[in-house]
């Protein structure tokens, strides 16, 4: 298993290109399944998440081309509409194959689905979204069982605000009979890319990036090309990494527009940043203090302060001056990386959903371990500036977000290395 070894007390400084976002590729991969024709997309991160996709799809009968950051996908034959445990197990995401499958082929058997450990995911919105389409639904044995012989319009509210249950509600009504109005959609910018690929594919879908969603239902959808938008949370992470340094940093190929909250509490940190925008081209480039300020945070569904960027904050919070309180709305158990920072000096403690961080002068070096994907690029940003090495382990939850993060970070002037235990 590997494992990053960081020595820290490096500035970040230079510039570095944002990968595509993870949480729109993986949407967009499973919108191929609701047409026999070919569907283009480019700027792929090469992940693990991708990978694991890939072979789901292709397990399905969907044959799949790669070159570079391209992926073709061809759905004109699907035989095998099942997602087995083994495929779904490392990655919530496959719960997205459900509605396609359904609307176009009529079947699917999905198995329940794993990721990060970060607490009550659960699919009740999917299901009861796609049984008021008229899907018969049956869970047995870890498996979600459902039939349809056509999908019809139907008004759904959703209970909680989901974006995989809105992404997959939205993808199954695209060849419903009628139109579909999803009340308290989400509003994420992954869902609006989403949307952009369905309607180039032939989709009627419209009030993506608000609370209501309408899509009209048609036969049938034809291909496409897709250009995947950036990773905000990778944007994100790279930010917070270059502030906690005293960095200064240019993140191209990313626009500041999807980060709004994020953005605002950097520069409450007193960060200095500039957004540039020119034809074909964005980036935003980021100047830090020598020491931060502490800032308090909430997460709360888009566009609040997302929860992805929760635990690169009380890293940021564990050596910023003053004291922060961090309050998380989004999982009941998304904490799990505060104990890891205390292992490296952090003045953390809990009560409940809330962290009160007290920053400190320094954070020293130590042997942690990675719980969940952020909760591992929290501690990789802790380490940048811990006095001596820090080792990072159980990085396969990074390898499943981060396309290439050590390598990134190196250019920047970090000291940082990937090892094999």
């Amino acid at each position: 298993m590997d494992k990053l070894v960081i020595t820290g007390g490096r500035r970040l400084q230079g510039e570095i290109a944002i990968s595509g976002a993870k949480n729109a590729a993986l949407p967009l991969m499973c919108a191929a399944l609701l047409t026999r024709e070919p569907v283009t997309l480019t700027n792929v991160p090469a992940l693990n998440d991708i990978r694991t996709m890939l072979k789901l799809l292709q397990q399905m009968g969907v044959r799949v081309a790669r070159e570079g950051d391209t992926v073709t996908l061809a759905a004109a034959q699907l035989d095998n509409p099942f997602a087995p445990y083994e495929l779904v197990k490392t990655m919530r995401a496959a719960i997205l194959v459900l509605g396609p499958l359904v609307a176009r082929h009529g079947e699917a058997r999905v198995s329940l689905p794993g990721g990060c450990a970060i607490g009550a995911r659960p699919v009740e919105q999917h299901i009861k979204g796609l049984a008021a389409m008229g899907a018969e639904i049956s869970v047995e044995h870890g498996y979600i069982h459902a039939h349809a012989t056509r999908l019809k319009g139907a008004r759904i509210f959703t209970d909680m605000v989901t974006v995989t249950g809105t992404e997959n509600l939205m993808m199954a009504a695209c060849l419903a009979q009628g139109e579909t109005v999803i009340e308290n959609a989400a509003r994420e910018p992954e869902v609006v890319d989403l949307a952009q690929c369905l309607n180039a594919m032939g989709a009627r879908v419209s009030g993506a990036g608000t609370d209501v969603i309408r899509i009209h239902g048609v036969e049938r959808l034809h291909g496409a090309t897709h250009r995947i938008m950036p990773d905000r949370i990778e944007t994100g992470t790279y930010l917070a990494a270059a502030a906690i340094t005293g960095g200064e940093v240019r993140l191209t190929g990313t626009s500041a527009g999807y980060l709004d909250a994020v953005i605002d509490k950097l520069m409450d940190a007193g960060c200095e940043i500039v957004s540039e925008k020119a034809l074909n081209h964005e980036a935003i480039h980021l100047r830090a203090p020598p020491r931060l300020k502490a800032v308090s945070i909430r997460t709360a569904p888009y566009p609040a302060f997302p929860t992805d960027m929760q635990a690169q904050f009380m890293a940021l919070n564990s050596v910023a001056e003053g004291t922060a309180v961090i309050r998380e709305t989004i999982f009941e158990n998304r904490f799990m990386h505060a104990v890891e920072l205390t292992r490296l000096g952090a003045d953390i403690r809990i009560d409940g959903n809330t962290a009160v961080v007290t920053g400190v002068d320094k954070l020293t070096g130590a042997t942690v371990m990675a719980t969940d994907l952020r909760a591992s690029a929290s501690l990789v940003i802790a380490g940048l500036v811990a006095e001596g090495e820090t080792v990072v382990d159980r990085i396969y939850h990074l390898d499943r977000g981060y396309e290439r993060l050590e390598e990134k970070l190196a250019a920047l002037g970090a000291l940082i290395r990937r090892v094999q235990s």
